[in-house]
């Protein structure tokens, strides 16, 4: 009974783990930063950059829980930015908000295509998926430069901005909640919801979780993982032209190696590279940390370098802790 015991109380310390860490680095960074950090212009600039790679991650929790993995996202950010801009561009005549209306569709259903074009391609061929989406990324990149001839889009419908810099009720709150947190807050709702209280949820966590005993029960486990690639897919487009309303530009550079933030954030979050386990809030939580230890590294003038190093060790730490849950959920 006290072993039982036991095991319950270090599952129920494991799963406090993410929350009490990132209010640790939070403190810390605070200290560290001699205050700058807690600045309010600080924490809400924290929050808008983490808005931007966050969006994508909920798409990714649901591709890494039926098991596969997504690197395309950073290229599609700036193919669906630049496409998303040069149809605004083309539409200069046309009312602002109709412009930026085409703009965003065109964007949004770019990046889905292309997920779409990649879950179709694993599914029907049992392609590993990150040969599929490594293929994706180097292409949908390509085009990127392609489409704008390797320069950024300029002049885009001005009203574009209030997308990625603007604040919502500004004249109430004032300059505390971005456009873009709030995009993060309703999908971060509406994915959570998705994942543990629904149909499809229940089935995304099926097919990673055994993916033969999923078909046997009548999932459909090629329609699951379709979806899953075009939602991240989707979220990757909206996300590049929110970004370029950000910038005021469609730029091909944009979403350089932003996968590998997107990962870490979902898989710091607690989700399993193994697939069939994950939740929406680990994954917000493992964003919070990863954007609040970049913004850190930067106050703290670390170079770029080094951070990739601490990036990358955060990610492998996140590794041996998965390894080690599914350890002790064996015994």
């Amino acid at each position: 009974m006290s072993a039982a015991f036991s095991r319950d109380v270090l599952r129920w310390l494991v799963a406090l783990r993410m929350p009490v860490i990132l209010a640790a680095l939070v403190v810390a960074s605070t200290i560290l930063t001699g205050g700058r950090f807690a600045q309010l212009d600080n924490l809400v600039n924290v929050a808008r950059q983490i808005s931007f790679e966050g969006l994508i991650a909920f798409g990714m929790t649901l591709v890494i829980v039926t098991g596969g993995i997504d690197l395309s996202v950073g290229s599609l950010v700036a193919l669906c930015g630049v496409v998303g801009a040069l149809v605004m561009r083309s539409m200069g005549e046309s009312p602002p908000a109709l412009a930026i209306a085409t703009g965003l569709a065109c964007g949004i259903a770019v990046g889905g295509a292309i997920g779409l074009s990649s879950g179709a391609i694993i599914a029907r061929f049992a392609i590993p998926p990150f040969i599929v989406t490594l293929a994706a990324m180097l292409m949908a990149r390509g085009f990127a430069f392609i489409a704008c001839h390797g320069e950024p889009v300029y002049e885009l419908p001005s009203r574009l901005m209030w997308l990625g810099r603007g604040f919502v009720g500004e004249s109430v709150l004032g300059r505390m909640l971005p456009v873009p947190v709030l995009v993060l807050i309703v999908a971060y709702a509406c994915f959570a919801v998705v994942l543990t209280r629904t149909v499809f949820g229940r089935q995304v966590i099926a097919v990673g979780s055994n993916e033969e005993a999923a078909r046997l029960a009548g999932i459909a486990v090629r329609r699951t993982k379709l979806i899953v690639y075009v939602i991240t897919g989707s979220l990757a487009g909206l996300t590049g032209v929110m970004h370029s309303a950000k910038l005021m530009a469609g730029d091909p550079k944009v979403g350089d190696m932003w996968e590998l933030n997107v990962i870490a954030a979902v898989v710091v979050g607690g989700t399993s590279l193994f697939g069939g386990r994950g939740t929406m809030t680990g994954t917000l939580i493992g964003a919070l940390l990863i954007g609040v230890l970049n913004n850190s590294l930067n106050l703290l003038q670390v170079e770029h370098f080094w951070q990739k190093v601490v990036l990358g060790g955060v990610i492998l730490a996140a590794s041996l802790i998965d390894a080690g849950l599914r350890r002790l959920d064996a015994r």
